[in-house]
């Protein structure tokens, strides 16, 4: 039986008053026999004395006391809490202003005593700078390196602050590091040295909202644009009501009856559904999601005649990043924007692969309780809710709920007037650029002053969230004033009850309510918070219930305020919430078998980089191909397969073994294992003496080469199929097949297809490549120069 937060907190809470026991004979300490604690734990730690866990009092008592005495900040009780919490691999939920940096600099300081290193990962790099200069000053007073990853930097500048016992580092910024690690042509050439403990900050945000967008690294470019066009234009003469079927509460888009025939005339095929009509099938339906689903200021902005992702939870701006598998194209076609060439992906992971590579998993956040079984089913990870320093006394009140937009609006402007006379600060939180802009815009009419913060007024973010607090302001804001920002109340606002805030509609995820909520009230200031909900709001009218619907018809401009009712509205949050799970569960459970093969290539990969006997390699891919021969020179003979001794020798004869080295009387009533055995030793000879001039390491490393540009074009392509499988695999579900079965089963075959491929490209490379040895005598380290090509 799992144990409670109430349980956990208290057993945590004894330990922590271990530590702080310890302060006063810490306090005594000299600077440098406080910081000569660090050798001495790594010291016990490498010879084994001790184990990481016997360390935690005398650990924490000394990073309790650095930080005192380096930053001025002693932890409270309830961040000793939350750092055991991150240092059994679990997510501390503590509220805004409760000192979230400072729990995780404790976790780091212990784990990283282990040397092998500590990743720290916030959001943007604006936060992993602040954070790395503010702790780092106590990490280096305790001797321990600290590093900034960035996306800027060279990567000899990347490699030593991976290095480093403490790293900081955006999510994007390391995954995305990790990818190229794996396509690195030498070892030399990768950054990053293992993933053993890493700290996420806003741990719901990159684990739960991000997880469903892959990294992606992409190269190679191939034109469709006419057909995307083509496919826009389509979609612009079909009628909502009878050519398209719109799933609203899932946002899925697709062809009724009726406009899969208007597109068969359209594009002039016989059947849409036929498979030599997939990828038609594919660009059509891209171009409906762009036409249907996709607006123009909630999922993206159009900025210097550019597509530009807005974060559906944040409201930022995601700058260089872009949409998959066409949808980029989709969207410039209908914004009638230069249509960029598609491109291929060389490498991808998704963020819940990525971090479930870590030896240990922490995060922390402000809000993640209400996603906790995710967290568990998918990371490992319980939630554990970390008490508050000071009691909360934030007076959140029930939602005011209105039939219509228009009514709610005008309620809401009437309040902030009122407010606003009195001099309370104001922050009003939206869902999108677009209802920020609508908020704007009727504040402005009333003749009231605001700051907006949305994504595309994001640079003065900073300036704006710091005045947020003070009196007579009101600043609008989408869901981006809720990440990594602490508004503080300015002079005189305590007295007028605080921060007041105010969000315009309800987020599908409950978190994203808390959060804006969690901007006042912190560390035990007054505050207040309502929500203003309409049954024209999207939330509502996804998923809101007919019979509230109804009642609200004939309310006119008036509203209800009831708890029965705000109810309702965490109900339709949690059938979001819950099919926004079942979303990411699905996609995890197809990644999870792309990822299964991308570990093995990975780990194959590494072997070839590494090996001091590449020798071992070649053999086992020339076995390989060579066994795939036997198949391939096979015939039927009375419903019994049989290889064909002459088709075969004449197929390898003098191409990839030495003329007549293969005999029938060699293979003949041989089993088919014993003729790839003789065949793969002739392929190995042949190789020798083909090469026989080369210096060994000179023919190991041409070799080398071969093998990894082989690896990398067949594992590209293998990722191009294994997605195009996966995006018709659920019209399987039609002939009452399992379509994550099937995916299982044909990624798997094409996988194995792929192993023969490389090794078939390997072996054929080898016999062919011819090598022309180059020499410069005047620099004896030039003499090996390669010019190697293959014939043909």
């Amino acid at each position: 039986m799992a144990i409670s937060d109430k349980k956990l907190v208290q057993k945590h809470r004894i330990t922590a008053q271990e530590i702080i026991k310890l302060s006063e004979e810490y306090k005594g300490l000299s600077d440098e026999d406080l910081s000569n604690k660090t050798d001495l734990f790594v010291k016990q730690l490498q010879n084994n004395e001790v184990s990481l866990s016997d360390l935690i009092v005398p650990a924490f008592a000394t990073a309790r006391e650095a930080a005192r005495r380096v930053l001025g900040l002693e932890a409270y009780e309830v961040q000793l809490v939350g750092a055991l919490v991150l240092f059994e691999g679990d997510v501390a939920e503590m509220k805004t202003g409760e000192g979230k940096t400072l729990t995780g600099l404790m976790a780091a300081y212990i784990c990283a005593l282990e040397k092998k290193g500590v990743h720290i990962v916030t959001v943007n790099e604006y936060l992993s700078k602040r954070d790395s200069e503010i702790n780092g000053k106590v990490f280096n007073f305790l001797k321990l390196s600290v590093g900034l990853n960035a996306r800027k930097l060279t990567k000899q500048q990347k490699r030593e602050a991976y290095s480093a016992d403490i790293t900081y580092t955006t999510n994007s910024e390391l995954g995305f590091d990790y990818l190229r690690d794996n396509m690195a042509k030498t070892m030399g050439d990768k950054v990053q040295r293992g993933l053993n403990f890493t700290i996420i900050d806003e741990a719901d945000s990159i684990l739960i909202d991000e997880s469903r967008t892959p990294l992606i690294i992409a190269g190679g470019r191939q034109n469709r644009n006419p057909q995307y066009k083509a496919a826009d234009a389509f979609v612009k003469t079909l009628k909502r009501t009878n050519d398209v079927d719109i799933d609203i509460e899932t946002k899925q888009v697709s062809l009724t009856s009726e406009g899969v025939i208007k597109a068969e005339k359209m594009f002039s095929v016989g059947s849409l559904f036929d498979i030599k009509n997939t990828e038609l099938y594919h660009i059509i339906l891209n171009a409906l999601k762009a036409r249907f689903v996709f607006k123009n200021g909630i999922e993206y902005v159009v900025k210097n005649g550019e597509i530009v992702l807005v974060d559906s939870f944040t409201g930022r701006l995601m700058e260089g990043r872009s949409y998959s598998d066409g949808l980029q194209q989709a969207l410039q076609a209908k914004e009638n924007l230069e249509i960029e060439n598609e491109t291929s992906t060389m490498a991808t992971i998704t963020y819940q692969n990525l971090f479930r590579l870590y030896n240990k998993l922490s995060g922390m956040t402000g809000t993640a309780k209400t996603e906790e079984e995710e967290f568990v089913k998918i990371y490992n990870m319980r939630v554990v809710k970390i008490p508050t320093n000071k009691p909360i006394i934030r007076n959140d009140q029930p939602d005011y709920m209105f039939s219509n937009k228009n009514a709610k609006l005008k309620a809401l402007i009437k309040e902030i007037k009122v407010l606003h006379e009195l001099g309370q600060p104001i922050l009003i939180g939206t869902t999108s650029v677009e209802s920020s802009e609508v908020v704007a815009n009727h504040l402005r009419s009333n003749n009231l002053k605001f700051e907006m913060l949305n994504a595309k007024n994001h640079e003065r973010e900073a300036d704006i969230i710091e005045k947020a607090g003070h009196q007579k302001s009101i600043t609008v804001a989408t869901n981006m004033a809720g990440r990594g920002t602490d508004i503080k109340l300015g002079s005189g606002v305590k007295e007028l009850g605080g921060l007041a805030v105010f969000g315009v509609e309800r987020n599908e995820s409950r978190r994203i309510d808390n959060q804006l909520r969690g901007r006042a009230g912190r560390q035990g200031d007054p505050g207040f918070s309502r929500f203003y909900v309409s049954m024209e709001d999207e939330l509502m009218m996804r998923f809101g219930a007919d019979r509230i619907k109804k009642m609200f018809n004939k309310l006119g401009d008036d509203y209800i305020k009831s708890k029965m009712l705000t109810r309702a509205v965490t109900n339709a949050q949690k059938k979001v919430e819950g099919s926004n799970f079942d979303q990411r569960k699905n996609i995890l459970d197809y990644d999870n078998v792309l990822a299964q093969h991308r570990e093995a290539m990975y780990s194959r990969r590494d072997l070839i980089l590494t090996t001091n006997n590449i020798e071992d390699i070649i053999k086992k891919m020339q076995y390989t191909a060579a066994f795939d021969i036997t198949n391939i020179f096979s015939e039927k003979v009375q419903d019994e397969m049989y290889v064909n001794y002459e088709r075969l020798i004449k197929g390898i004869n003098g191409k990839v073994v030495i003329p007549n080295s293969v005999k029938i009387e060699d293979i003949n009533e041989k089993e088919r294992n014993e003729i790839a055995k003789i065949v793969s030793e002739k392929m190995f000879e042949f190789y020798k003496v083909k090469n026989s001039d080369l210096k060994p390491e000179v023919q190991n490393d041409i070799a080398r080469k071969i093998i990894l540009q082989s690896f990398d074009n067949f594992w590209t392509k293998h990722i191009d199929e294994a997605s195009k499988l996966r995006s018709g695999i659920y019209l399987r579900s039609y002939a009452q097949t399992n379509p994550l079965h099937a995916y299982v089963e044909e990624a798997a075959a094409l996988y194995k297809n792929m192993q023969v491929n490389i090794a078939h490209d390997v072996v054929i490379k080898l016999a062919t490549v011819t090598i022309k040895q180059v020499t410069k005598p005047q620099n004896d380290s030039e003499q090996d120069l390669m010019i190697y090509k293959q014939k043909g």
